[in-house]
């Protein structure tokens, strides 16, 4: 297993190895035969960047049974999902900020996140995973008195696509095994979520071959695989980390 980073050092962008607090220097594509400098940092020398620069980050709802249980929804016969605007992602350290001009509830929600590597279109299930780079953490925050405000139209992009609401990172983790995995949530250090991926109604290898259907998806192109119950209101100062093990921790303030 590889932890990887996207970093920027003294105003410049890269790449790297994250082995405990140090990262190793890559040079070239991420995703096809990187080479390492052997130059390395400390975290604390580096301004830690989104992993990757997505097209697009494909967003799963009522993708986990225990969700769909306690609200007593159906279980979707395809995936139901929405776009995050490339405008929205964040990466782990940096502050969640509220919309201008709305004072509603803001939302976290932990999620697995799933990274592609090689430009992926219609691939069957069996495929899906040699175009998987590896795996992340996502926080998809929502602006949740925005979705229904209309009730002629369900404002998913309006709530979900905010400046700092598409947060993922801080690393990539390859070579796992998504299905042992599990999400957990913390808000100011007391445990909201805590989750298997195995509740999925879509596994991973599923997602990424049903939106390979619909759509391209290229190199850095992150799909959110939904949440657990669990999920809550963040109010101003609140620390969230969504902790995936063997993957990481993504550590983010609502700063209000």
């Amino acid at each position: 297993m590889t932890v990887w980073v996207r970093f920027s050092h003294q105003g410049v962008d890269g790449i790297g190895s994250l082995e405990g607090s140090r990262v190793t220097e890559y040079v070239g594509d991420l995703f096809s035969n990187a080479q390492s400098t052997e130059r390395t940092f400390n975290l604390d020398e580096v301004e830690i960047l989104t992993p990757t620069a997505p097209t697009k980050m494909v967003a799963m709802a009522n993708n986990f049974h225990a969700l769909i249980e306690k609200f007593g929804l159906t279980v979707p016969e395809d995936p139901l999902y929405f776009l995050k605007a490339n405008s929205s992602f964040h990466p782990s350290g940096q502050p969640i900020r509220r919309p201008m001009g709305y004072e509603g509830k803001i939302v976290f929600e932990g999620e697995l996140g799933i990274v592609i590597g090689k430009t992926c279109k219609q691939v069957s299930v069996d495929e899906a995973r040699q175009y998987v780079f590896g795996y992340t953490c996502v926080n998809d925050v929502t602006a949740f008195d925005l979705l229904n405000k209309n009730p002629s139209f369900a404002q998913w992009t309006r709530c979900k696509a905010a400046d700092t609401f598409g947060v993922f990172g801080p690393a990539i983790a390859t070579d796992l095994d998504p299905l042992s995995l599990r999400v957990r949530t913390l808000v100011d250090g007391h445990e909201r979520q805590n989750y298997p991926i195995t509740d999925m109604v879509f596994t991973p290898d599923e997602l990424v071959s049903r939106v390979s259907y619909d759509m391209t998806l290229v190199p850095g192109d992150i799909i959110a695989c939904g949440t657990s119950v669990g999920v809550g209101t963040l109010k101003p100062g609140n620390v969230v980390e969504i902790t995936i093990d063997g993957v990481g921790t993504l550590r983010n303030e609502f700063v209000g």
